[in-house]
């Protein structure tokens, strides 16, 4: 199988299951830097996976949104709330326009790559909180990305529709280790158990019928 794709990898559970998923597609992994409070072991998490699987891994560097962007996401761990996703306490974590200006970086290293498409782990529990991860965004990106590239590059976002659980249960069957994934918003050395992302996490894996590897600072 032809590898056309580029994965915006960030190296939580949703893009590493995506990773290990279409491994024999893609050619490249891009993980940004864009300053938040949990890049670093996310980051750390990415290299390893695409070490593993004999994928090139980049990162490229956006520290302007850590600049100058508003989200509790790049201010630091006090700033995240302890809380379930929910419009009222979890509008501080949306990194303006995050996803956007991701795909157009990735659109241009596709380009330059000689990649046709690029691909997203955007799943159905980020679509009440974040706009760039609902269906009618990547379809408008994805159509924007072909008007303005000569090979007509696209998005690829098989996960949109899916629950977390759902991919957690892909990960089961596909046997990836989520023990060597990142998700904590808070960026610590362990997972803190309380942020809406670590919650999510834990939910998804016992939906899921995954004993739970992470390790949280409330064990």
């Amino acid at each position: 199988m032809k590898k056309d794709c580029l994965i915006v990898l960030s190296g939580g559970m949703d893009s590493v299951t995506m990773l290990h998923d279409y491994k024999n597609r893609i050619a490249l992994a891009v993980t940004f830097d864009y300053g938040s409070n949990h890049n670093a072991r996310e980051a750390e998490c990415a290299a390893r996976q695409c070490q593993a699987l004999g994928i090139e891994h980049l990162v490229i560097l956006l520290s302007f949104m850590g600049q100058y962007f508003k989200s509790s996401l790049l201010e630091g761990a006090d700033a995240v709330p302890d809380a379930d996703y929910a419009e009222d306490n979890m509008k501080s974590t949306v990194v303006p326009f995050r996803n956007g200006i991701m795909l157009s970086v990735a659109c241009g290293l596709a380009e330059s790559r000689g990649l046709q498409h690029v691909m997203l782990a955007n799943h159905g529990g980020d679509h009440a909180i974040y706009p760039d991860c609902r269906p009618d965004f990547i379809r408008s990106m994805s159509a924007a990305m072909q008007f303005g590239t000569y090979p007509h590059i696209d998005i690829l976002a098989p996960y949109t529709d899916l629950t977390k659980a759902d991919i957690a249960r892909i990960g089961r069957r596909i046997g990836v280790d989520y023990s060597l994934t990142y998700s904590c918003y808070r960026g610590g050395e362990r997972h803190c158990g309380r942020c809406a992302t670590c919650r999510e996490r834990r939910e998804a894996m016992a939906e899921a019928g995954i004993d739970d590897p992470t390790v949280y600072e409330e064990s």
